[in-house]
């Protein structure tokens, strides 16, 4: 089993960990324990994760040596403000994913872009390397919010419809313990910068910065309908507006993301 351990900037903020030999569901624990009283900030994590799912109750299976991790919260926030909170998780996986490739780049090795994917999806030279799932449940205690981030550390699956890749088929030695020690403390940086959502002007700016597609053609497929145009921001709710041929400006809350002819799994 992969040793797991909090960053020094977790433990100042008295966030929790329990490390978890194998597991269905990091997400699923989270809210049984949110619901047996678990307030949190608690993190589960384990580096083998049998009955994952992403968004629309996709599968998302980390075989042993890949990261799954869930943190679990309990906010005073209305859901349509923590859903915001989806965005700090981007930008806390790709910091994270910086640190632990920092002793490569002093090596002059090569390493991957690392761009954030609308709306919940990490992406390494193009190809998803991590997915994010944000599920919640109303509590005595407030808005239990369990944040599932995974990562593929030593192997991707093959045939989705998003091409996905790994940080061993990059090139980077990184273990799933690495890299959760830096998402800890990385977490924990971009959890005070949302500030319960009123820190979320900073987090948007933020994560524009390091959006996939931004400014390019994007086609948005929900439901049975589709969406397509150019992908100009996303707005103070988080929706990805799309500007259209006719210079109409529609906002999406949910939907799989085409750029060109890759399409995203919508697995987090």
């Amino acid at each position: 089993m992969t040793v797991f351990a909090l960053g020094a900037r977790a433990r100042a903020r008295n966030y929790r960990l329990e490390a978890l030999d194998s597991i269905g569901s990091t997400n699923s624990e989270a809210l049984a324990r949110a619901r047996a009283g678990e307030r949190g900030p608690l993190w589960l994590v384990t580096d083998q994760q049998t009955a994952g799912r992403g968004r629309r109750q996709r599968p998302w299976v980390a075989p042993r040596g890949n990261l799954a991790a869930t943190v679990l919260e309990t906010l005073d926030v209305p859901p349509s403000v923590a859903v915001t909170l989806g965005f700090a998780a981007g930008l806390a996986l790709e910091a994270a994913l910086q640190t632990v490739t920092t002793e490569q780049r002093m090596r002059g090795g090569s390493i991957p872009q690392f761009l954030l994917k609308w709306p919940n999806d990490v992406l390494a030279d193009g190809r998803k390397l991590s997915g994010i799932l944000l599920e919640a449940e109303t509590t005595e205690s407030g808005l239990a919010i369990a944040v599932g981030m995974g990562t593929n550390i030593v192997a991707a699956p093959d045939g989705t419809p998003y091409p996905a890749t790994s940080l061993a088929a990059l090139g980077i030695p990184a273990t799933a313990g690495d890299l959760f020690t830096a998402l800890s403390d990385s977490w924990a940086e971009f959890r005070e910068i949302w500030n319960n959502g009123r820190g979320f002007p900073a987090i948007r700016r933020l994560w524009l910065e390091r959006a996939a597609g931004l400014g390019e053609p994007v086609s948005i497929q929900f439901d049975a309908a589709r969406v397509e145009g150019v992908f100009e921001t996303i707005d103070e709710a988080g929706c990805l507006i799309v500007a259209g041929p006719d210079g109409r400006r529609t906002p999406i809350a949910a939907g799989d993301v085409h750029f060109g002819s890759a399409k995203s799994s919508g697995a987090a």
